[in-house]
């Protein structure tokens, strides 16, 4: 949302962010920010706190360009209508331009959110213990790798699936041009 209020300084800040993060692979971040960026600021960081690090400022930066291109979509005639009539700042936003912001945006909110889920499984290369890394221990004591990583697909997409379902539904339910 500050992208939109188009001041350089910040614009700049904001770009630089998102494009670092958009542009560079998550595992090489999770790796990089790790191992290190410790070695850079002289501080260890616990392998949890760098993978919710890591992850959210990926997510985050991916996150902000869905809001900011949806509120970009919505015709400019709404918002001189909605100036003309007195609106102004977050009223403006809130009660104008994000309600017809929020269909362009769930579709590809809820795409970006269920490819951060699955982005999770990424952080067992710092030994965090998630559900592949907790699944690479029961290989290892078992050497089942066929039952096990199964069962871990089965376990995403019992998560992962339903929320696409409900991220349709509720979609559909946005459509404000129904007659």
């Amino acid at each position: 949302m500050l992208r939109l209020r188009r001041i350089p300084v910040i614009d700049w800040l904001l770009i630089a962010y998102i494009e670092l993060f958009r542009c560079t692979p998550l595992l090489v971040q999770i790796i990089w920010f790790y191992y290190a960026f410790p070695v850079v600021i002289g501080v260890n960081i616990p392998a949890h706190v760098a993978a919710v690090s890591v992850l959210s400022l990926y997510g985050g930066a991916f996150y902000a360009e869905i809001v900011r291109g949806s509120i970009e979509s919505v015709p400019v005639g709404q918002w001189d209508a909605a100036k003309a009539l007195g609106f102004r700042g977050w009223r403006l936003m809130r009660l104008v331009i994000l309600p017809q912001a929020l269909k362009p945006m769930m579709a590809p909110y809820v795409n970006q959110s269920v490819t951060q889920l699955k982005n999770t499984s990424l952080v067992s290369i710092i030994a965090v213990p998630d559900l592949v890394y907790n699944a690479t221990l029961i290989n290892a004591d078992t050497y089942r790798p066929l039952e096990v990583y199964t069962i871990v697909a089965l376990i995403y997409f019992a998560i992962l699936f339903p929320s696409t379902l409900v991220a349709r539904r509720l979609e559909r339910g946005l459509t404000y041009d129904k007659v």
